[in-house]
């Protein structure tokens, strides 16, 4: 069993609809809780295709499936001004004590 160093404190985020008065709607980020995770980098770090962007993976300790602070990928996390956008999550053990999310990091936002 590999035992992560959970060195950073990331604030869980949502997507939610606002009605913008006129018909439509704006979409926010809404808090979901703040969680301790390790944040690595993937692979080389950068892709051709996303030149600007950082990929990561996310180790946090895992929460049930349908918990609030269970991500999944159409949150993100917040690390003080950055921004990491989920694309995946997956049990990282077979006894489901881990999550693992893979993330890139939003630039020039």
């Amino acid at each position: 069993m590999r035992a992560f160093h959970l060195n950073r404190r990331l604030l869980l985020e949502a997507p939610s609809r606002v009605a913008d008065g006129a018909g439509g709607y704006s979409e926010v980020w809404v808090a979901r809780g703040q969680i301790w995770a390790a944040v690595t980098m993937r692979g080389a770090g950068r892709e051709v295709d996303q030149a600007a962007r950082l990929q990561l993976t996310i180790t946090m300790r895992a929460a049930p499936q349908g918990a609030a602070a269970r991500p999944d990928a159409t949150m993100r996390f917040r690390d003080g001004a950055r921004i990491y956008r989920i694309e995946a999550v997956h049990e990282s053990d077979a006894t489901g004590r881990w999550l693992t999310c893979f993330a890139i990091e939003e630039v020039g936002r």
